[in-house]
């Protein structure tokens, strides 16, 4: 009987899973699914404690589903490499099945895990296409490793034909192994954010329809709306693999209104920014294109900001959403970027990397290629664009509704004043508790432009 190991890293479902679906040989020979719980992710800067919370709920999930059908979840601790080898000379097997990922961190796991099983023997199979709907290297221009706009990437990725999605195995066949190691402790709750989302494949799956059932449909128009909060909340669960991102492109090519092709057009983004990183995986810590930027040190401001306690209620609100929620968003996402890159001066490292220690949706990819497109130092074809956090309030959330959700202090105030509350008299505007603005738009806007050479 052949034994092959599925290697679960960020494809954590059993739904549309290749990997699996290889591993296991529709059924005829036994498979292990095992995760490594490695402390190289910790030492890496990934491992904040909102994240480890959603990555418990997904592993037990995926343990209970696997259990369901006859298998169960192999866990170790320890470095991929040797915990994968030790596995595979134990059982005998004769393949290790992994999802393709493309960021540096993931490539030296990768050749790393390559070296240690081929003294053993053992083949290493990556599958394309797992994390992503269209693998980086489907979708190339003439000449070039990669696109750098996202427009004539857009035309060639819809034009990739893509595989259909796969069911889940009804039954696996798993071999006797040694007893697994305990899942990794989800960090106490005090070290959360009160209002995380649970993980795992079910959860997602049940998000998933009620998205496409009850919302999809109207994306197009609704999904800059802030206090509507109608976008998909899916990120988390494309993050972990929960969902495939394959999956949600043939639903929304299925219903095919306006609504379904704005969502398709999301899915593209995300690929967009890992084929990006997977050309350029120093994207990660570098300006992709370099404009010259002197950021400012400002401690003080970076702390206000974190706080949500800028001044400009918009910002706020949405800093705030991030810390309550783990999540945050994408307007206010983008809003609160752009104030701390181009208004307040400030490197988007640093921001990148306060988005990193509480969203859980922020992979390497996105989170700092999206912060890199609003800070006018990565793909972004208008480089020298502000984002207005006056002017954007008074669009997306006209009412004030999402600013006094997240921003109690205001609450008591109508629009359009809620958005800018320093223009009440003094003595109410200091009733209400809420600070000043950090600095004025007008004297932020001329210090970018001088920045830039804009003047």
């Amino acid at each position: 009987m052949t034994v092959r190991i599925c290697l679960f890293t960020r494809d954590l479902r059993l739904a549309d899973q290749p990997v699996l679906h290889a591993a296991s040989a529709a059924g005829r020979d036994e498979v292990l699914p095992v995760f490594v719980s490695d402390p190289a992710v910790t030492a890496a800067g990934f491992a904040a404690p909102n994240r480890l919370a959603f990555l418990h709920d997904c592993l037990a999930d995926l343990d209970r589903e696997l259990r369901a059908r006859g298998s169960r979840l192999l866990v170790r601790h320890g470095a991929v490499p040797a915990e994968v080898a030790a596995l595979a000379a134990d059982t005998g097997a004769t393949e290790v099945h992994m999802a393709a990922d493309h960021s540096a961190f993931a490539r030296a796991r990768e050749a790393s895990l390559l070296a240690a099983l081929a003294p053993l023997g053992v083949r290493l199979v990556t599958h394309e296409a797992v994390i992503t709907a269209v693998a980086p290297g489907a979708a190339v221009p003439a000449g070039s490793d990669h696109y750098a706009v996202f427009t004539p990437y857009l035309r060639r990725w819809s034009g990739v034909p893509l595989r259909r999605p796969l069911p889940p195995p009804p039954r696996l066949r798993t071999p006797a192994a040694p007893v697994s190691d305990p899942l990794p402790p989800r960090p106490d709750a005090d070290l959360l954010s009160p209002q995380l989302a649970p993980g795992g494949e079910t959860e997602a799956r049940r998000r998933m329809q009620d998205w496409l059932t009850g919302h999809l449909d109207a994306y197009a128009d609704e999904h800059d709306a802030l206090a509507d909060d109608l976008t998909s909340r899916l990120s988390p669960y494309l993050h972990f693999g929960c969902l495939s991102a394959t999956e949600l492109v043939h639903h929304a090519r299925a219903s095919g209104t306006a609504g379904a092709q704005a969502f398709e057009r999301q899915l593209a983004w995300r690929d967009f920014h890992h084929q990006v990183l997977a050309a350029r995986p120093d994207a990660a810590r570098h300006d992709y294109r370099p404009r010259g930027d002197h950021w400012r040190e400002a401690p003080d401001e970076l702390k206000a900001w974190q706080d949500g306690r800028t001044g400009y209620p918009l910002v706020d609100a949405g800093m705030r959403q991030l810390r309550a929620q783990g999540w945050m968003h994408n307007r206010a996402r983008m809003v609160t970027a752009s104030f701390l890159c181009k208004t307040l001066g400030i490197d988007w490292r640093e921001g990148a990397a306060h988005f990193l220690s509480l969203l859980v949706d922020a992979d390497v990819a996105n989170n700092q290629l999206n912060w890199q497109w609003v800070a006018g130092t990565g793909t972004d074809t208008r480089p020298n664009r502000v984002l207005n956090p006056v002017a954007q309030a008074k669009r997306y959330d006209t009412d004030g509704a999402y600013v006094r959700r997240w921003v109690p202090e205001l609450a008591r105030l109508s629009a359009p004043a809620i958005h800018e509350p320093w223009k009440l008299p003094a003595a109410l505007h200091a009733e209400l508790g809420y600070p000043d603005p950090l600095v004025a738009l007008d004297a932020a806007s001329a210090r970018f432009r001088a920045r830039r050479g804009l003047d």
